[in-house]
């Protein structure tokens, strides 16, 4: 319980979380939101829960040089198809099985892929959508092994419009991004409930939309006031990044980076460290490429880590700590095979209470990915952790997501999000952006929306902004800062994403509080997003009456969260 005095009110509020749960124990519908890939090997294979919805159940049809094949289904263009499988092997101890579609004269399309292991049971969700209507093979291959190696149950596919697929979206982000509130106000007589008003404001949503941020928001002042009009989370291009700090050897350099940090802060906007160190050889600064001495680059290397993550420790919500480290293994070829897991270790030691990321590409986005899967990027987190006293690591999951300009394969990027999201740790999407192409506005709405709408994503950076700027991707606004169409849809979700102010009336009951001797008002339920708030009470007998108080509403406090109110008059 907590005080705050205000003139001659005297204002107490608690407040009560009442959590619902629901116990399923191993039965699992394999396109719910239940995200069960945290116990994704099972010895017995599951009962599926009965939803009631539509799904065809695929046959296998045959063992073949393709892979395990089920009988042929017909595809229709701009249909999205969810489909899942449960896989084991039959004798390697552990491999990626991948579902795989395709038809006749066509290359080979990935839609999902999961690792598979022997004697049990593991949930592969994916999916496809098609830009031709036509018969389709599809198959179940891992690379190396025989269609007899891989045992494939409960094969089920399920067909939505792009219409139902987005009522799905919207029903999981009022439950995953939303709790119901609840206020309980009592007073010390009827009069003073009557008429009384709870305002509420949401001052920052939990879950960001932010956009990348470069140098030449110095030079402008337009591109100054055009990004902090809009956006509350940022990460630095290039201006924090080695070669950009220390040019020189020994002489290091954050002037850019200490006035685009000073610029956030005095605009509240958080920012995401990008990035300590980058291992891919061609990224080092020049001098660093010189090196040939392990230890002399171990020196430098820990130098680096020290500098920029002391310098800036306390003022960032996340680093990117080792970028890129499953497509390129510079340091792991000059410091070891565990170069990476160390530096994790050392970056932890020196700021322990943001999340540490890894920053991939080609995880959500191409399915045929085989460096950076979801499964390699889960595996590589999985061994940093793992690493003798790495286990308390506050981990974190980034997905750069750059969309080739085509339609994103959105039941593959939620099976990909489910696979990075079931360690647990946050997962964002880090740099967000898509060539230009006709669709390109309509095509980056899916991909945001898929995002917002998947438990595991706690933020999207967009990699985006004014033509001034030079991202020429995704362009927000025109060389006068009139937004693009890709500027409206942003400016868009940005508002659809953060609540909306609201007042909310202080109903009348007859209740009282024998003991205390009050009476008590209620308000109705109403369903805000999570976020902080500024809540004030008002009543238009009481003109002197106006207390505020902060509170915040979050998915730990329940599905419905009741704020108690009394008031002393």
């Amino acid at each position: 319980m907590k005080s705050f005095n205000n003139g001659a009110f005297h204002f107490v509020f608690f407040l009560i979380s009442i959590l619902l749960f629901l116990d399923t124990g191993l039965c699992m519908h394999p396109f719910s939101y239940d995200h069960s890939l945290k116990s994704e090997c099972l010895m017995e294979l599951p009962q599926t829960i009965n939803t009631g919805e539509v799904f065809q159940e695929l046959k296998i049809k045959e063992n073949g040089r393709n892979g395990k094949a089920v009988e042929r289904v017909n595809l229709q263009k701009g249909i999205i198809y969810s489909i899942s499988a449960w896989v084991k092997l039959r004798n390697e101890k552990e491999r990626a099985v991948r579902i795989t579609l395709r038809r006749k004269n066509v290359r080979y399309v990935d839609g999902g892929q999961v690792m598979a292991k022997k004697g049990c049971w593991s949930l592969l969700k994916g999916g496809f959508i098609v830009n031709v209507s036509a018969p389709v093979d599809i198959s179940f291959k891992s690379d190396g092994l025989t269609a007899a190696e891989i045992n494939v149950q409960n094969v089920r596919l399920q067909r939505f419009n792009k219409t139902q697929w987005r009522l799905q979206q919207d029903q999981v982000i009022g439950k995953i991004r939303k709790s119901k509130v609840r206020f309980q106000v009592s007073f010390q007589n009827k009069s003073r409930v009557e008429g009384s008003l709870i305002s509420i404001n949401q001052i920052r949503p939990s879950f960001l939309l932010g956009c990348a941020m470069n140098y030449r928001i110095l030079e402008s002042d337009s591109y100054r006031e055009w990004f902090v009009s809009r956006f509350r989370l940022t990460s630095f291009t290039n201006e924090m990044k080695w070669y950009t700090t220390e040019e020189v050897r020994g002489q290091e350099n954050y002037t850019m980076a200490d006035a685009m940090m000073q610029l956030a802060e005095e605009n509240k906007v958080l920012v995401k460290g990008h990035t300590v160190l980058w291992d891919d050889k061609k990224w080092q600064p020049i001098w660093v490429k010189s090196i040939t001495d392990p230890e002399d680059l171990r020196n430098v290397t820990l130098n680096r880590i020290n500098s920029v993550m002391k310098r800036y420790k306390g003022r960032l919500i996340g680093w990117d700590v080792m970028n890129e480290n499953l497509h390129y293994n510079y340091y792991e070829d000059m410091l070891g095979k565990n170069a990476s897991a160390m530096i994790y270790s050392l970056a932890s030691k020196i700021d322990p209470d943001v999340p540490l990321f890894i920053n991939e590409y080609n995880t959500v986005e191409y399915a045929k990915e085989g460096v950076g899967s979801p499964i390699n990027v889960k595996n590589k987190m999985e061994e940093i952790v793992s690493y003798p006293g790495n286990m308390n690591i506050k981990g974190g999951i980034g997905a750069q997501a750059h969309f080739v300009p085509a339609q994103p394969n959105l039941p593959y990027m939620r099976s990909a999000l489910d696979t990075l999201g079931s360690l647990g740790f946050p997962v964002w999407l880090t740099e967000v952006d898509m060539p230009k192409c006709p669709e390109q506005v309509k095509y980056m709405e899916e991909v945001l929306r898929e995002a917002y709408s998947h438990p595991a994503v706690q933020g999207i950076i967009l990699y985006a902004g004014p033509e001034m700027s030079g991202f020429n991707k995704l362009t927000l606004a025109d060389k006068d800062f009139n937004n693009t169409e890709a500027g409206d849809l942003i400016d868009k979700l940005l508002q659809e994403w953060q609540q909306e102010p609201a007042q909310i009336p202080v109903t009348y009951h007859e209740h009282n509080d024998e003991e205390e001797d009050r009476i008590i008002g209620f308000s109705p339920e109403v369903s805000l997003l999570h976020g902080h708030y500024t809540v004030t009470v008002t009543n238009p007998w009481m003109k002197n009456l106006s207390t505020s108080f902060s509170l915040e509403v979050t998915k730990e406090t329940g599905h419905l969260q009741v704020v108690h109110l009394e008031l002393d008059v």
